[in-house]
């Protein structure tokens, strides 16, 4: 059917949203998903590919993450990359109590997700164990087109709405898990987001 048609059948409900017909909250969505700023939490080799990640060549500025916040009153999304030590938890927790409402944790590589060969009483055996993880990346270490590939699938959650709706239903995170990338497949490149 044509536009015309569904106008004439449905009325304005019968027109495609836009910026100007869509609902406030999916616009609230849709800016939050293109707007989050990620707190770095570099605990160890993980780390290393986070920053090439917002280096030139990969350029997390396309998704509107330019910079890295140093201030958790100034972050939504903390990227937990590393192992975490039975010392460091506390710091990881007061950090997340710090950052604004509302708020996403993206667990990178095997030693946050589980602790990795690191199977000890000073590491702790997963981040979860400490904060809602909302996307789990996987490898040791991740590459970065695995943490832009996380990035995007909690981009289009936060999109969806899911993820504050299962949040208060369960106060637990997303506990999304997304296979590896290497580098050998090429970076997805969106278009007009410069």
């Amino acid at each position: 059917m044509s536009l015309v048609q569904n106008v004439l059948d449905d009325g304005f409900s019968g027109i495609p949203h836009n910026a100007i017909t869509g609902k406030l909250e999916d616009l609230v969505k849709w800016a939050r998903s293109r707007s989050s700023w990620p707190a770095s939490f570099g605990l160890a080799c993980c780390a290393i590919e986070m920053m090439a990640t917002g280096a030139a060549h990969y350029d997390l500025s396309r998704f509107g993450m330019e910079v890295f916040r140093a201030s958790p009153r100034q972050a939504d999304i903390m990227i937990v990359a590393g192992r975490v030590s039975q010392k460091m938890a506390p710091v990881l927790r007061q950090v997340y109590d710090q950052m604004m409402e509302p708020k996403w944790v993206i667990s990178m590589g095997v030693c946050a997700s589980t602790g990795g060969m690191f199977n000890n009483y000073a590491i702790v055996q997963g981040v979860d164990q400490v904060v809602p993880v909302d996307v789990y990346a996987p490898g040791c270490p991740p590459t970065p087109e695995t943490l832009i590939h996380a990035i995007e699938t909690l981009h289009q959650k936060i999109e969806d709405g899911e993820l504050l709706k299962r949040r208060r239903e369960t106060g637990g995170g997303a506990n999304l898990h997304i296979e590896e990338i290497t580098g050998t497949e090429p970076v997805p490149v969106v278009l007009g987001h410069r």
